[in-house]
């Protein structure tokens, strides 16, 4: 009875060092849990205070809030106003970008490229405007006759100003077509450069194959380069497709000035 009696008392003992260990575990997991937990809300509203902080220092309205609620209505208010900002500065934009169209419209293409620029200013990841930009510089460069040097100047300033314009167009948007034969027609200003419009002009004419416009051009870049044979076919087509009579005798006599060359 007494070995019994012992064997009891053990298991009673190991039973209740089980229990106690087990206590002590759970024990051990709420204080560290609720130490995260401490340093968690801790960091979360220091975070809150540097951006009430932030939001006090950027507003006349005083102190930064005490409270979480009052961050809350803080930012909030923030950013009900800058979408409103957003929503103005938007519409704003679009009222620039219609100035400046109406002004290129009516040939006011300086008044037109300083309405631009203050479009630009509020979208500037718009590709029609870029492109539009080339084409008022464009006519500005072509309307500088170049009699003083200072004009010599500014038709150098307006030519490069359309270049970029357009190549940042067909940056953003590259099967925008207007840019590609903005940029071409430009290039053949100059028989310098007339290798260079080729390759935008027959992208051109890829995307919108039956452009009259631009198969005129292309048939005077391929001229312009010596390239014969394919100005001919480029004026052939034009011919078999234009219902204008003047565009159609226009490029037969591009055709006859081409073979009395070679």
């Amino acid at each position: 009875m007494g070995d019994l009696r012992d064997r009891v008392d053990r298991e009673q003992k190991v039973e209740k060092k089980k229990i106690k260990d087990t206590v002590i575990g759970i024990l051990v997991v709420v204080v560290i849990g609720a130490a995260v937990l401490w340093v968690y809300n801790n960091e979360r509203n220091k975070v809150s205070r540097d951006l009430a902080k932030r939001i006090a220092e950027l507003s006349p309205r005083g102190g930064p809030p005490e409270t979480i609620e009052g961050l809350q209505q803080a930012i909030k208010l923030y950013e009900d106003q800058i979408e409103r900002n957003i929503r103005e500065a938007a519409q704003t934009g679009v009222y620039w970008k219609i100035l400046a169209i109406r002004l290129a419209d009516k040939g006011m293409h300086l008044n037109a490229l300083d309405a631009f620029e203050k479009a630009l200013q509020y979208n500037s990841n718009d590709p029609t405007l870029f492109f539009l930009i080339g084409e008022s510089a464009s006519v500005a460069a072509a309307s500088s006759l170049g009699f003083s040097a200072d004009s010599a100047d500014e038709k150098e300033h307006f030519t490069k100003l359309a270049e970029s314009a357009y190549l940042q167009s067909i940056q953003m948007d590259p099967v925008y077509a207007k840019p590609r034969l903005g940029l071409g027609i430009l290039y053949t200003r100059d028989f310098s450069r007339a290798a260079d419009a080729i390759p935008h002009l027959e992208r051109y004419m890829e995307i919108l194959p039956n452009s009259i416009q631009g198969m005129m051009a292309l048939g005077r870049a391929y001229y312009m380069t010596q390239n014969y044979n394919r100005a001919i076919e480029m004026y052939d087509r034009i011919i078999s497709r234009t219902k204008d009579a003047n565009i159609r005798a226009q490029a037969e006599n591009n055709i006859a000035m081409i073979r009395d060359l070679m």
